[in-house]
């Protein structure tokens, strides 16, 4: 039998599969499952386990920044232009966010 606990998290918690290598992504503010207000600008943390990733990363995502905030040397849009897979598996939820690695190197 599942705990009520499990069925339904009180924090927000994805596990993801990309690649062929598995990572969990959360976070630690619960009102982001409930208030949709919350999903302005928050905070996510990855971490996969992998020998390359020394500390869990932080991430902040901005669900509302703008196209022209981004460096205009690169068009993400462009083919040539890669992303890591962690920001693309966040944006299938948040299309369009922005995502900061806050001074951490991509690794995944």
């Amino acid at each position: 039998q599942v705990r009520p606990g499990l069925r339904t998290p009180r924090l927000p918690v994805w596990l993801c599969g990309v690649a062929g290598r598995h990572g969990v992504l959360f976070g630690t503010d619960s009102l982001l499952l409930s208030d949709w207000r919350r999903e302005r600008v928050f905070h996510l943390y990855f971490y996969s386990g992998q020998r390359e990733q020394t500390k869990t990363a932080h991430l902040t995502i901005d669900t509302h920044s703008h196209r022209w905030e981004e460096d205009q040397s690169e068009d993400p849009s462009s083919p040539g232009t890669r992303r890591p897979s962690v920001e693309m598996a966040i944006r299938t939820k948040w299309v369009g966010a922005t995502v900061s690695w806050n001074g951490t190197d991509p690794f995944f």
